[in-house]
């Protein structure tokens, strides 16, 4: 049996920086969209400083869209993350994002190097996390 695809805003969470939806859902299958260190509260606010801080509120960004929907950081399986100075940031990334999970709680993962984020961020991270059945 098919469901129907459902889009989900969240509120409370980051307005997005584009014409999409936080997450989508289809057959249990959830899709969040990636997060960018912005803030809830302010989507004019300075980015955080860092790649530390960035990775820090990109995981709280994504907290509150999972938490919107009814889903925790234990549904997601798993994780693509994007850094713009990946030879720089990547082991303080992985620092900082490995203490959002507890351990032995690793989901799957993919890091990739780009040459450019949306707001001149330094990370973004998306999520494809599955709800119980």
């Amino acid at each position: 049996m098919t469901t129907a695809t459902r889009f989900w805003m969240v509120q409370g969470a980051p307005t997005p920086v584009g014409p999409f939806s936080h997450a989508t859902e289809s057959d249990g299958w959830v899709f969040v969209t990636g997060q960018m260190p912005t803030s809830p509260d302010d989507d004019n606010a300075p980015l955080p400083d860092g790649v530390a801080a960035q990775t820090t509120r990109v995981m709280d960004n994504l907290k509150l869209v999972l938490g919107g929907i009814g889903l925790g950081l234990e549904h997601v399986v798993s994780v693509r993350i994007f850094l713009t100075e990946f030879k720089r940031d990547y082991a303080t990334m992985n620092a900082t994002y490995a203490a959002c999970f507890p351990p032995g709680q690793l989901p799957a993962r993919t890091c990739i190097g780009v040459t450019g984020l949306a707001r001149d961020a330094l990370v973004e991270i998306d999520f494809i996390a599955r709800r119980p059945v």
